[in-house]
Parts: C-alpha cells; structure tokens; sequence
C-alpha cells in the first residue's frame, strides 16, 4: 500500500511495515543462527526494498531478541541479567563474577565488546537502574514464531495487516508527524519517546502501545550504538517514528484538511 503521509511529508526512505507472521516470507534476508547482528542493519535492508525475517533463533543480539518480542533474551547474555546490567552502566570489573566472565569473553568476543563488557557502555549510571529499567520494558512473547520488515509499498492489507508502520524522518518531518499524531486527539502526549534500543522503538513498545486503547506513536534511533551501526546505510540526520496500525490509519485519514495542505508547511518544503 501506499502511504498519503509519507507523500505529503516527502520522506526519502520507503516506510517500513513489522508484522507477525505464522509463516517464514520466501526470499526474505535473515540473520546466521546464533551470530551476532544488530536488527537495524535489516531494517535499513527493509527501508532498501527487502523483506527481512527474524525468529527466535536469528534476532541477532540479546537487545534484538528483547525488542522483537522473543522474551527476555538478556538471560542469555554472559554471565545473565546481573552481568548485562553492569555491561549497560558501569562495567563487570568491579565484581568477582563480572570479571571471571569478562576473561572468557575476552577470548570469544571481538575486541569493543570485551571492553564494554569490562568497562561499561555507560548509558546508565548503575547496575541498580538497569534493573529498574528492565522492570519497564515490556517483555512479550509473540503470538506468531516469525518477526517480519516488509517495505509498506509491497504490503496487501487485504491479506496481512501490519502491526506497526515505521517512518524514517528528518527534524522537519519529525516536527510535521508529531502535530499530525496529535491534530485529531484530545491531550498533548501522543508521541513518546522512550529510551530503548533501536530495535525495542520500533518492536515491542509500539507493540505496547498498540495494545492500549489510545495507542502512540514512540519516536527512536536514539539509540547511539544503533545510529553508529546505520549512519553510513540510512544517513546520519534520521530517527525513527513508529505508528501503531490504529494510529497510522488515523493519521492517514487527517492528512486532508490538515496544516500539512497549508503554507507554513509547505514553505518547508521549498
């Protein structure tokens, strides 16, 4: 299907659509059982024109199976939970067990991720709020044993319904899809931005949101290690805005009518 926003909006990248599927799509790009991978690398894939597949053996990472909604993968991460925590803030060699996993890591791993293991990524100030953290993110365990990016242009709505439709977006259109997510509701807070993993914005928190009964759009790829990973494929001026499938067709449905056919915004667009 074709999208009215990302035409009045004039996004360079295709929209993408996430959707469950009880069946594994033919030529879809999929990750090596068991080897690393981030899931943003398939999403540019997906922005590019393929259609990209996950399940629960080729989520890529640990954040990846999480933020696709294939449980908590973190208890697979080395050493467990309490070693992810402290990988996420302030590093394994503080403690005993943090440091008999750091060494086999250090033997297994590449060379970055060793020493973020030992010394941290920093995006948290402790152990202690990483698992108040996790006690947020909303675990899910999907319904359906395949995770699919598909390009919304090669998307037949009469056979299968996205879960969320996710947008690639500069400053300006970012600016354009907010006042658009709130133009027909009441209330000032219908777009969100939580901090997560790339992956977790565009997967398993829309997929929250879209399970409540005023689903929001949650902006992402304010993840730096995943902007890191696709500045060079996506360009570095880009988040991501993900519409829950109620919340995208209404936003569809306004576009009519709306700011964007008037000519503050179409003074952007010059």
């Amino acid at each position: 299907m074709e999208s009215k926003i990302a035409t009045t909006v004039r996004l360079k990248h295709a929209p993408v659509a996430v959707m469950l599927a009880d069946d594994k799509p033919a030529d879809a790009v999929q990750f090596t059982p068991g080897k690393w991978g981030c899931v943003m690398f398939m999403f540019a894939n997906a922005v590019k024109g393929r259609t990209a597949v996950f399940d629960k053996e080729t989520y890529g990472c640990w954040g990846g199976g999480v933020g696709l909604g294939f449980g908590n993968a973190y208890l697979q991460f080395p050493g467990g939970v309490d070693c992810f925590a402290h990988f996420l803030s302030s590093g394994n060699k503080q403690w005993e067990k943090g440091r008999e996993v750091g060494k086999a890591v250090a033997g297994a791993a590449g060379k970055e991720f060793a020493d973020n293991f030992l010394n941290g990524e920093g995006y948290m100030q402790g152990p202690d709020l990483v698992h108040q953290w996790l006690e947020e993110i909303p675990m899910t365990e999907n319904r359906a044993p395949y995770v699919v990016f598909k390009p919304l242009a090669g998307v037949d709505t009469a056979v299968e319904l996205p879960q969320t439709v996710v947008f690639l977006a500069n400053a300006d259109q970012l600016s354009a899809l907010v006042i658009l997510a709130n133009y027909g509701r009441e209330g000032m807070e219908n777009v969100i931005i939580p901090w997560a993993a790339g992956c977790q914005t565009i997967g398993i928190l829309p997929g929250r949101e879209a399970a409540s009964e005023k689903p929001r759009a949650v902006v992402g790829l304010t993840d730096i290690s995943a902007r890191k990973y696709v500045r060079k494929l996506l360009g570095a001026e880009y988040l991501t805005f993900a519409m829950p499938w109620q919340l995208f067709v209404e936003m569809e449905n306004n576009v009519d009518g709306s700011f964007l056919q008037r000519h503050t915004w179409q003074s952007l667009l010059e």
